[in-house]
């Protein structure tokens, strides 16, 4: 079957190759057709070596599609089935998921270092235990979400990682309040997503920042206020909020650097949510006087920072109400044969998200 593959960590591109097979499908494992699948940052984080991720791999994890097979001991999964692919699966048993945090549950993380696919040369990972820029992929069953039938898969794609973290940042972590102030440091697929929330939540100022003119102009679409370029957010923060700060400010790039200027555009006893996903060397600097003195709350948000699949159902339900606009969030549409068109699309920041067709 075709695969999209990257054989060594720090290769700008992928391989398009049809010598590649799944493995590992048995009891408790379930088999995907893929349809559709998102490009998303962390992938791209993934083959730069941002993510620690074992090459050889297929990147992808944003992805939807129709269960082919059934493993021995799988209940609630038919073939046929239509589902989203879930890279964060809850084991239910954990000390994390019996908190209620099943977001931390690390029982997924497991399976990334595992195999899932093979090709004459040797085994071939899938990107954080899944892999979805190929035409099939074997999953533990927890992976595969069933969809109503009115989801088309590139939608059902997305909410499988992008907008279920966005929103959930706004909605879940955060706790956007009504009539609050907003900034958000980062609007591509999941930024803007954060701002879907944060209008969602009711705030009064959404400022997005982003240096691709395209990306702002899109950001006032989804609901941004105001759009700024990150050389202009200095001004913006004095202009709206008197130089006091934003009360929530959302970092979606990754980097101590935006971090660092988030911070600083926060209001003191503001929120600064963390989404971005950065490298494990990359350390942001605080000091303890101002750590004390400012009272600035910071949260991270993983997955969204709730239960995912309570977010999916969230996601399908507002998209149906028309309260989230989430077919605009596809701006590229490409078949797997020009993957590295896709990335291309990514790294310049043209495309909020690219649904690969499979």
């Amino acid at each position: 079957m075709r695969a999209a593959v990257l054989h060594e960590i720090g290769q700008d591109k992928l391989e398009v190759l049809d010598d590649v097979e799944t493995v590992g499908f048995g009891p408790g494992k379930v088999k995907i057709r893929v349809r559709a699948t998102g490009l998303c940052h962390s992938d791209v984080s993934a083959m730069n070596g941002v993510l620690p991720q074992p090459a050889p791999f297929i990147p992808g994890h944003e992805g939807a599609g129709e269960i082919v097979d059934v493993g021995d001991g799988v209940s609630g999964i038919s073939q046929g089935d239509r589902v989203l692919v879930c890279w964060l699966p809850a084991c239910g048993q954990c000390p994390a998921c019996k908190r209620g945090q099943s977001q931390l549950c690390l029982a997924g993380f497991m399976n990334a270092g595992t195999p899932n696919f093979k090709r004459p040369g040797g085994d071939v990972f899938g990107f954080a235990g899944t892999g979805t820029f190929t035409e099939e992929v074997v999953v533990d069953a927890g992976c595969a979400v069933p969809i109503p039938d009115d989801v088309p898969f590139d939608i059902a794609a997305l909410i499988g990682c992008g907008v279920t973290t966005g929103l959930g940042a706004a909605i879940n972590t955060a706790k956007v309040e009504a009539g609050s102030s907003v900034a958000v440091i980062g609007c591509g697929g999941v930024g803007v997503s954060a701002i879907q929330g944060a209008r969602l939540k009711g705030a009064a100022q959404i400022i997005a920042v982003d240096p691709v003119a395209s990306r702002r102009e899109a950001a006032l679409r989804f609901g941004a206020t105001e759009a700024v370029a990150p050389d202009e957010l200095a001004d913006a923060k004095q202009r709206i909020t008197a130089g006091e700060g934003f009360d929530y400010v959302f970092e979606v790039v990754g980097k101590s650097a935006t971090a660092r200027t988030a911070y600083e555009t926060t209001r003191r006893g503001g929120t600064l949510c963390v989404v971005g996903a950065g490298a494990m060397d990359d350390n942001l600097q605080l000091n303890m006087f101002e750590l004390f003195f400012d009272e600035k709350k910071i949260l991270p948000s993983m997955y969204g920072g709730g239960d995912v699949l309570q977010s999916y159902e969230r996601a399908i339900a507002l998209w149906r109400a028309g309260r989230i606009d989430l077919e605009s969030l596809i701006t590229h549409r490409v078949p797997l044969s020009e993957i590295n068109e896709a990335l291309d699309q990514m790294r310049t920041g043209v495309a909020l998200r690219t649904c690969i067709e499979i």
